[in-house]
């Protein structure tokens, strides 16, 4: 028997601007935009190479929309793995992305703190 992580939820304020960032300034590949009725939408965004996408999940209540950008308190809470760390980085600052620090060399790869459209931050990270 095998398990994997399927999908990620994550909460976001409006479904196109959420779409619109991560199809452009991160380059995900659009994986499904499904109306589910009500104003409610199955949207699922993922790396163009492959594994766990995100499911965009617009926050409704005001429980929810307090936590966009908050998800992981205000940790790192998603790790974007990369074989072109350069090359991403640009593109990503052309994109007006915001970082939180310099790129950096660690021992597992090099690495910069960014952050989406919302406030989460995310690791880019080329491993060793």
């Amino acid at each position: 028997m095998s398990a994997r992580l399927g999908l990620v939820a994550l909460l976001v304020r409006d479904y196109d601007e959420a779409i619109a960032f991560f199809t452009q300034a991160l380059r995900f590949v659009l994986v499904e935009d499904s109306d589910r009725g009500g104003g409610k939408r199955w949207v699922v965004v993922a790396p163009r190479g492959g594994g766990t996408g995100l499911l965009l999940a617009r926050a409704v209540t005001p429980e929810q929309q307090a936590q966009i950008g908050c998800q992981a308190g205000g940790r790192v809470f998603l790790f974007l793995d990369t074989d072109d760390f350069d090359g991403e980085f640009a593109h990503m600052q052309a994109q007006g992305v915001r970082f939180a620090e310099q790129p950096r060399n660690e021992d597992y790869g090099k690495v910069v703190v960014f952050l989406d459209l919302y406030g989460n931050r995310w690791d880019l990270l080329q491993p060793t």
